[in-house]
């Protein structure tokens, strides 16, 4: 049986194996870094509709809830309207990256602000572009499907690798950020364990928060983990609202200058920036789910809208409370003894909690089916569970190495959401359309592309600089 698992493995790690699982395993993937729930939809298996292999998927229905395998293809439902994905979509974007813009401002001084529309239009753009390649290949449904439209099997493997790429660094920064959190919320207490005497209070409480989050990595039911993401959309909401009634109340006054522009700063704090608004993975899902597709566009555009308002308004809010002394989460430079700093730290804590089930959820559906089938259900719940659990942990011992959360999300999103938000998007549609894409388009395309490539080489050698500087610095003190 132990050759037989670790074929399993290797089987894993090729996307070509599991091509009836990409679809669902994409689109929870989706809803794992950015917390939305699309429409309810009934997804079918079209690798395995196609070649008439209906049996050999052996889905189980009951684990999967929402997917079909038929000797026909099942019709997608398509029931989402128009204020729908919008709140869909812009569920999606808020996440993570809302912490840090007050302190990437701060940083790229407010000339950087431009960047930040500036982002938030191309990725608008870019998001257009792949309703584009939706539309010229109906039978793709995920992005990685676009991927292998575009370029084939290899288009498909780079895809699904930054994907989960994005999603392995999302939650060690998730887990940086349950660090700094819980230090403060405990700042003062007394915590020692004879049996964890070598663990400094920090470790020990990040510790405890990951072992309270473990169980829910056994969870099969895909409806409640489901439930969970939509706990971590409410925590956002409780982040914004509370660090405006701190600027509204006037706990803290803003009378705080922000510098005009810091050049030298500005390819570190663009990963910041450009992680704030990485979402297109899920898109293709959000794409099929609506009634009318044609208003996909128009759905980007007020999307897109409404996040760069609010994430501007964040950050020039938080860099007037705060101005040089501004953390890069805006929870932990809130007055701590004020009842709306615990409510904005404890809501901060409470969700990187939510998010490491259905962070998992992918990797785990790709992992337990492709299993082989003379193993029983509860063995592959137990295999399913511990390389879960392992992978947390092995998250954990990361994020206690490198607690740097300014650093690591910046890394993250020069490094891996760059491309998935600009240069991947650019380069399927220029692809798929190169024999109908007029010149300037096809200029526009290349241009951005570049952008996309340098904005990523320069990010990640600035952010990966700083980032080994800390180190260092800690290592020397």
């Amino acid at each position: 049986m132990w050759n037989q698992i670790q074929k399993s493995f290797r089987k894993l790690l090729c996307p070509e194996s599991a091509d009836c699982l990409s679809h669902r395993s994409i689109q929870v993937a989706s809803e794992a870094v950015h917390g939305e729930i699309l429409a309810p939809q009934r997804v079918t298996c079209d690798a395995c509709v196609e070649e008439n292999k209906g049996s050999k998927c052996d889905h189980d229905a009951q684990d999967l809830k929402s997917a079909v395998v038929n000797e026909a293809e099942v019709e997608h439902q398509a029931n989402s309207s128009f204020a729908h994905s919008v709140i869909n979509m812009i569920g999606m974007l808020i996440g993570l990256g809302q912490l840090s813009t007050p302190y990437a401002l701060e940083n790229g001084g407010w000339v950087s602000a431009f960047l930040l529309a500036g982002l938030g239009v191309i990725c608008a753009y870019t998001s257009h572009l792949l309703g584009k390649c939706l539309a010229k290949s109906p039978k793709s449904r995920s992005y990685t499907d676009i991927g292998q439209h575009a370029f084939g099997s290899n288009g498909r493997f780079l895809a699904a690798t930054f994907i989960y790429l994005e999603i392995f660094m999302a939650l060690v920064s998730y887990t940086i950020s349950l660090h700094d959190n819980l230090i403060t919320v405990f700042a003062g207490t007394q915590l020692r364990l004879p049996i964890w005497a070598k663990l400094y209070k920090s470790q020990l409480l990040t510790l405890t928060g990951v072992l309270v989050a473990l169980p829910s990595l056994w969870l099969r039911d895909l409806s409640s983990i489901s439930f969970l993401s939509s706990g971590g959309i409410l925590m956002s909401i409780v982040i914004f609202t509370s660090v405006a009634c701190t600027a509204i109340f006037q706990v803290v006054k803003a009378n705080h200058s922000i510098p005009a522009l810091h050049l030298h700063k500005i390819p570190a704090i663009s990963g910041l920036y450009i992680f704030s608004y990485a979402g297109h993975i899920v898109f293709p899902d959000l794409y099929k789910s609506m009634k009318d597709p044609s208003k996909f566009t128009m759905v980007s555009i007020v999307s897109f809208a409404s996040v760069t308002a609010l994430y501007a308004s964040l950050a020039f809010m938080g860099a007037r409370l705060f101005g040089p002394g501004v953390s890069s989460q805006i929870t932990l430079s809130m007055p701590r003894h004020h009842i709306i700093t615990k409510i904005a730290l404890w809501a901060t804590v409470l969700t990187p909690m939510t998010k490491y089930a259905l962070e998992f959820a992918p990797f785990a559906i790709q992992l337990e089916h492709n299993l082989p089938n003379s193993i029983s259900s509860r063995t592959k719940t137990v295999i399913r569970g511990a390389v879960g659990s392992f992978l947390l942990l092995l998250i954990l011992a990361l994020a206690l190495s490198v607690p740097y959360f300014e650093h690591v999300l910046s890394l993250t999103g020069s490094l891996v959401s760059v491309s998935i938000c600009i240069v991947f998007p650019c380069a399927f549609y220029i692809k798929l359309s190169w024999a109908q894409i007029s010149k300037p388009v096809l200029t526009l395309n290349v241009i951005l592309l570049a952008f996309g490539l340098l904005l990523g080489v320069f990010g990640t050698v600035s952010s990966s600089k700083l980032l080994i500087t800390s180190l260092e610095r800690a290592h020397h003190t």
